[in-house]
């Protein structure tokens, strides 16, 4: 059976109507998901300590197509850790003056300091992607950016910044089933901007793209990971798994914390007309 014949009515996560992803796996249960993430929302504590224990500085990179689980992902990446470690940046499109500047420099206030972890979700190279196929930017401008880039994260690298660069790549079909089920919820409508209308006809251009954007910069000192997403839950999973893997960590001993005794009921609170929430839940 082709792609073109599947069956749009996918679970969530993607697969087919037989509990199969579209690589061929079993569907993760929720229970199953819920259990390994667990264990590596325990490491990403560990690794936070780590790094801010030696001053690390780790950015982390997300890019893909619209609808392949960017978000989703970076999300269970931070759900267990401290914001003031783990940062998120999702820049707006640039002002005025941010187009006059020099094309990185809206970025670089962004970049991590000791103890620092960044996620970019999307980064500097919108402009090989969105800008390129959009016609935000000169073909010339593109082609400038995808020659000076590989030498501006050596510049990272040798500045003992952990870059690790992630594509999330998932297939046109899973695509229009997830951009196709933002329209009626309420829950998701915010995600489906006129720029995915824009760039949903434009398959051929972004894969395109992609492949030039590949060849120029997946370098020795700043690689490209490719993470299939068909499966959402699968696609979290294997990206946290490999982000310990890839930034050198190791467990921290703390001390056994005990809760001190107490005493409770010696102030007693004046009769204050509190202003209670409602209660209608």
């Amino acid at each position: 059976m082709g792609k073109k014949d599947r069956k749009k009515d996918k679970g969530e996560n993607g697969g087919d109507d037989n509990g199969n992803d579209d690589n061929g796996n079993d569907e993760l249960s929720g229970k199953d998901y819920d259990r390994a993430l667990k264990k590596l929302h325990v490491e990403l504590v560990q690794l936070q300590e780590w790094v801010k224990k030696k001053g690390l500085k780790v950015v982390i990179i997300f890019e893909g197509r619209d609808g392949a689980g960017k978000g989703g992902t970076i999300k269970a990446i931070t759900e267990r850790v401290s914001p003031r470690v783990f940062r998120v940046v999702a820049l707006t499109a640039p002002s005025e003056r941010e187009k006059t500047q020099m094309y990185a420099q809206r970025y670089v206030p962004y970049l991590p300091g000791a103890g620092e972890i960044v996620i970019f979700d999307r980064s500097w190279y919108n402009r090989a992607g969105v800008e390129r196929v959009l016609g935000f930017c000169t073909e010339e401008e593109a082609e400038q950016f995808l020659k000076v880039t590989p030498h501006f994260e050596k510049l990272m690298v040798d500045s003992g910044i952990i870059l690790l660069k992630y594509w999330l790549e998932v297939s046109a079909d899973e695509q229009t089933r997830r951009l196709e089920s933002r329209i009626d919820d309420g829950r998701k409508i915010w995600k489906l901007s006129p720029m995915d209308i824009k760039s949903y006809d434009r398959w051929d251009d972004y894969t395109k793209a992609r492949d030039e954007m590949f060849a120029a910069t997946d370098t020795a000192w700043a690689p490209r990971y490719v993470a299939r997403s068909e499966d959402k839950k699968r696609v979290r999973l294997n990206v946290i798994n490999h982000l310990l893997q890839n930034v050198p960590y190791k467990h921290t001993k703390s001390e056994k914390v005990e809760l001190p005794d107490r005493k409770v009921g010696k102030y007693e609170s004046p009769d204050y007309p509190f202003r209670y929430v409602p209660e209608e839940f």
